[in-house]
């Protein structure tokens, strides 16, 4: 099965907390309650967030956690690779040259293809579509023919 980790998954809640509220500077500890996971949980993902760019952090009695930039510019994508790293499916789809078998193999360009469909999904839903407690339309159109493994290299 094909699935994210738990605090991946928590750090899509906390962020799309927090992009419902924008104005605001959250604090770790009013974030933990309002999602009702473990404050240490909330902290640790925080400082991920901060760290690939996604929060701001700013300490004292007006401080707190905030968006980075706005919702609609940050993707499912942006906060999976910031807790799980890059979006692939394989070593080879991630980084050319990383796979012994890559001469050998034979699908190592369907995986990349299936990683660049992937990828792209993930890039074109946004925060604010997140935060939305509106479901997204589904179905989700991504026409995977025009998937050419020549954008993956752009």
């Amino acid at each position: 099965m094909l699935k994210l980790s738990r605090l991946t998954d928590y750090a899509a809640v906390v962020m799309a907390q927090i992009a419902r509220h924008p104005q605001a500077s959250h604090a770790a500890a009013d974030l933990a309650e309002a999602v009702q996971l473990p404050h240490p949980t909330v902290s640790k993902t925080l400082k991920m967030l901060v760290k690939a760019g996604l929060l701001e952090s700013q300490r004292g009695a007006q401080g707190g956690y905030r968006l980075a930039r706005p919702a609609s510019k940050i993707t499912a994508a942006d906060i999976i690779s910031a807790i799980e790293g890059p979006v692939a499916m394989t070593e080879c789809s991630q980084a050319e040259g990383e796979c012994e078998l890559a001469a050998t193999c034979g699908v190592a360009d369907n995986w990349q293809r299936v990683s660049l469909a992937i990828r792209t999904l993930l890039e074109s839903v946004t925060l604010a579509h997140l935060a939305d407690t509106a479901p997204i339309k589904l179905p989700v159109q991504l026409p995977i023919q025009s998937i050419s493994l020549s954008a993956a290299s752009a």
